[in-house]
């Protein structure tokens, strides 16, 4: 008989280092982080979304003018419940 793989599911209340990273670097921005931002630090586009599934962070865009093109400039910022749920996960 062949191994099993590890099929446990994660408890809901462990942390998770990549949600915890995303809410850090989203408390550190004022008005948030462009999703270029976001995923030039590594986050996906789901990842993101679980984000603002959770209610941790909401997502809106802005217009910008670029070389004569308006561009729809997606951002992502850190909730009330993403900041009180970055305090109250222990850092690892």
């Amino acid at each position: 008989m062949g191994k099993r793989p590890n099929t446990a599911p994660r408890r809901s209340g462990s942390p998770q280092p990549d949600r915890r990273r995303a809410l850090e670097l989203l408390a550190a921005s004022r008005d948030g982080c462009t999703e270029a931002i976001m995923i030039a630090h590594g986050f996906t586009v789901p990842q993101m979304v679980e984000l603002v599934r959770a209610g941790l962070a909401t997502a809106y865009t802005r217009r910008v003018i670029v070389a004569r093109h308006t561009v729809e400039i997606a951002w992502v910022r850190i909730t009330a419940a993403g900041r009180r749920a970055l305090a109250d996960q222990p850092r690892l």
